[in-house]
């Protein structure tokens, strides 16, 4: 039996790039849930205040997701063997149900405004949007290399990329009810940002419930994981595959390869080494693989 984990990181997000991002992110998004909590006070714009709603929750899911990615570069110890990388996980969970609980409150406010809805400036409405989009565009832009492979990170971006969306209706909306006076158009507003809110929380709370429960993560494809173990030289077959995510970047997998009958200790350690390469190129990373000979069948009690 031999184990081996590979710890190389190519791909990875660089961590002082990704830290810097989270630190922009966070400040120029608290400051403007500021302004909008202010503006939609002042002008009773529902729409306001619902993107308000929406930024600190985004802020909120940036400070959990740069605390978990922080914790995921912690070392193991003896109680936790593969350090606390799990956490990028457990964050874009939590972030999920965050959205969930904000997007049921503001449906409810704006369904109550829909039959009675109040009058708003669209000017002003439409400037403090405006301001939106060019901070949730730059901030989306700098978690944008990231986001390719990080599930963590990816969270983060897509809700700056929806805000800077949102953002571009709610100038919209602004700008229509300056024109025709429709008071309607700020809560109907309010209900198309919360269709594109939860049509981001629907993926990322379905990722983040297969991770958490060690589903094979998206991005990795079992049957070109079972191929590329099945035609490595001198691999007669493979059993006890398994694949799972140890964080939101970083996939491991565990198998029992069977060897034909003879092979030498150098031939399993060909065989495992050129399969190790091969789950490379599948974002697998982290490998433990167990060899055993055709006729002497698997040792462990699974096998039955």
């Amino acid at each position: 039996m031999a184990h081996h984990h590979d710890h190389h990181h190519h791909h990875l997000p660089d961590p002082a790039l990704m830290g810097r991002a989270f630190g922009w992110g966070i400040f120029l998004n608290s400051a403007f849930v500021g302004v909008e909590i202010a503006m939609g006070l002042w002008a009773g714009s529902l729409a306001l205040l619902t993107d308000a709603g929406h930024n600190l929750s985004d802020v909120l899911s940036l400070i959990l997701s740069w605390v978990a990615l922080r914790l995921s570069k912690f070392a193991g110890t003896k109680r936790f063997t593969y350090g606390y990388r799990k956490f990028t996980i457990w964050a874009s969970l939590l972030n999920g149900l965050l959205l969930l609980v904000a997007v049921t409150y503001i449906g409810v406010e704006a369904y109550r405004r829909l039959s009675d809805p109040p009058e708003v400036p669209g000017l002003t409405i439409s400037a403090v949007a405006v301001l939106g989009i060019a901070i949730n565009a730059f901030t989306a832009w700098l978690f944008h290399r990231g986001a390719r492979h990080d599930l963590n990170i990816r969270g983060a971006y897509l809700h700056l990329a929806a805000d800077a969306a949102v953002s571009a209706g709610v100038v919209a909306g602004g700008m229509l009810m300056y024109w025709t006076g429709w008071r309607w158009i700020d809560p109907a507003v309010s209900f198309g940002i919360l269709s594109v809110i939860l049509w981001g929380v629907w993926g990322l709370l379905r990722e983040s419930i297969c991770l958490a429960l060690d589903g094979v993560p998206r991005d990795v494809d079992m049957d070109a994981v079972e191929a590329a173990a099945r035609n490595t030289p001198g691999v007669m077959g493979v059993h006890h595959l398994h694949v799972w995510a140890m964080s939101t970047s970083e996939n491991a997998l565990t198998a029992h390869l069977v060897l034909a009958d003879g092979h030498s200790p150098e031939m399993a350690t060909t065989a495992k080494d050129h399969l190790r390469h091969q789950l490379l190129h599948l974002q697998i990373r982290h490998v433990t693989l167990e060899t055993e000979s055709q006729s002497a069948g698997c040792a462990s009690p699974e096998c039955g």
